[in-house]
């Protein structure tokens, strides 16, 4: 009867204790349909959950207008919606969250074991070294092996993570900004502020222009009334009923 019990208490309770992921246990009265166990995130489940942040997060008509939790509503949305995904249980906003910030966190972190192993690149080292020394001082700075690569070269990229030295060119270390090539990448939208600045300021200098020029036909307009008139004034015969009447129209005019 005690063996039995234990073996009951076993099975109700037993889980991957090697697991990265959270998991919930029932109390042993309720059913076992109600344990609640996390899925893994596979590195393609990541790829299209970067994806569907990025797009988002870079989408010109909500851009940094967006509620937060709008905001997290369309991520959900957009990777549940995946084809890639079809017959997969949908994620919850909840493990999207937790799962961005696990992914943030470890690959805002190798950025910066990264840039350190391109300030310590030796000459004649390839980027494959360069990865090494950067996985090794991940490693020895937080007691546990990088396992988000797979997400780091999704975001490497963009500007948030991207690095800011480059490798050593004729053995002088350069620091600046990495050029990425995006000519198979999409240029990041303007914000919906931006654009109204921009529109703003695009408009302020059409008005600009436009008074420029009419200053410009009112000067034009001017001379031509005054040489209208000189010629009026200048004419020996006397002026007709109609040149009389333009006589004092220009001169008014001017005065």
């Amino acid at each position: 009867m005690t063996l039995g019990f234990v073996n009951l208490l076993n099975s109700q309770y037993s889980v991957d204790l090697e697991s990265p992921e959270p998991v919930w246990l029932s109390g042993p009265s309720q059913d076992e349909s109600a344990v609640k166990v996390s899925s893994k995130w596979s590195p393609t489940e990541d790829k299209i959950f970067i994806g569907a942040w990025l797009n988002t997060s870079k989408d010109p008509v909500v851009s940094n207008d967006q509620k937060a939790n709008t905001f997290w509503s369309r991520i959900v949305d957009y990777y549940n919606a995946s084809p890639q995904l079809v017959g997969r249980t949908p994620r919850l906003l909840g493990q999207c969250k937790q799962r961005w910030s696990r992914i943030n966190d470890q690959v805002c972190k190798f950025v910066g074991c990264y840039d350190a192993a391109l300030r310590e690149q030796r000459s004649g080292e390839n980027e494959d070294e360069v990865m090494k020394t950067a996985l090794d001082r991940f490693f020895n700075q937080h007691s546990v092996r990088f396992s988000m690569e797979h997400a780091w070269r999704e975001l490497r990229h963009d500007q948030k993570w991207s690095s800011s030295f480059v490798a050593k060119d004729s053995g002088k270390d350069k620091r600046k900004v990495v050029e990425v090539d995006t000519a198979d990448e999409e240029p990041r939208p303007m914000g919906i502020k931006a654009a109204k600045a921009a529109a703003k300021k695009k408009k302020s200098g059409k008005e600009k222009a436009l008074t420029k020029i009419d200053a410009i036909m009112q000067v034009k307009k001017e001379v031509s009334t005054q040489n209208l008139l000189e010629r009026l004034l200048a004419k020996k015969e006397p002026l007709n009923e109609m040149e009389t009447t333009l006589k004092m129209k220009l001169m008014s005019a001017l005065i």
